[in-house]
């Protein structure tokens, strides 16, 4: 380990659909957030880990800061409210836009109480012109005294190298918390669930909304086999999502199994025999038993 060596947790933030996942993703180089163009894809704090001679990132990406509507929106509140305690950095993404909502102001009120280093990160550069990026600068720079912005395209591979130089500069210097070769604090078994959810988030669009969960109850590689049995349920609220979910003969369903399978099998570097399974439990995201089934234990956080 070098001299001067840093380390410290980094806490992603800002409104749903913003590119916070996508963004920690493209920083550590590897897919372990979820993403999709739709509000609560991400529901949990995912912690990732970026490691270098220099220094060691831990990456929080958080949910979408939003009103709660149910005991999943309170679990969700929750972690956004702990990632925010005990970190060296918030990085702060919105979009280019230079007429600042209400949502945005609520965010900007907590940030200023958060005794952090604070980075905006003005996301989708690239939709937008540098006349029009001056102008959302100054708007956010009135209203709150960041420590450093950096324009960003996370979808565009833009800045990236400049983020992570300006991250590093406000770590503070420490060892490493984790191994240098371990790369997020999730199991195996939590990301291919994620998986699994993001792809069906994908291909139903619009017809199923939020109410969707997905449990890994198998994860087993075969003896003297390179090929690993995964089976999931997918949990829907209602019977109506059901057989939207499954599809005509099975159709649907068996386009997630194939979507998922691919990321899965690049997850585990094994063959992978998927089964998905399709079940309703009415009204889980305020049952606290099936919340904690699922993996959202406030306790936990």
């Amino acid at each position: 380990m070098q001299d001067n060596y840093r380390s410290g947790f980094v806490s992603i933030v800002g409104r749903p659909n913003v590119g916070k996942s996508t963004l920690m993703n493209l920083l550590v180089g590897e897919k372990l957030s979820i993403t999709a163009a739709r509000p609560q894809t991400t529901r949990n704090n995912i912690h990732t880990i970026l490691t270098n001679e220099y220094r060691q990132i831990v990456f929080v990406d958080t949910p979408g800061m939003h009103k709660s509507t149910s005991k999943l929106g309170d679990y969700m509140s929750k972690s956004i409210e702990v990632s925010l305690k005990d970190i060296d950095v918030v990085i702060y993404v919105v979009e280019p836009y230079s007429n600042i909502n209400d949502s945005d102001l609520e965010i900007i009120e907590r940030l200023s109480k958060v005794d952090a280093k604070k980075i905006l990160v003005i996301n989708k550069i690239d939709t937008i012109s540098k006349d029009k990026l001056l102008e959302v600068i100054s708007a956010y720079s009135g209203k709150l005294d960041f420590d450093d912005i950096v324009p960003v395209s996370a979808l565009k591979n833009k800045n990236k190298e400049e983020l992570l130089k300006v991250i590093e500069k406000h770590l503070p210097e420490g060892p490493a918390f984790y191994p240098e070769d371990m790369i997020t604090d999730r199991t195996e078994r939590q990301i291919a669930s994620e998986i699994i959810r993001e792809k069906a988030l994908y291909l139903l669009r619009d017809e199923i909304p939020h109410g969707i969960a997905v449990e890994i109850t198998k994860m087993k590689q075969r003896e003297n086999s390179d090929l690993t049995d995964v089976e999931a349920v997918i949990y829907t609220e209602k019977d109506s999502h059901k057989g939207i979910i499954i599809g005509k003969g099975g159709n649907m369903l068996k386009k997630i199994g194939s979507m998922s399978r691919y990321d899965i099998e690049r997850l585990l570097d094994s063959r992978v025999n998927l089964k998905l399974w399709v079940k309703v439990k009415k009204d889980w995201r305020d049952n606290d038993s099936l919340l904690k089934s699922f993996g959202y234990d406030k306790k936990e956080l």
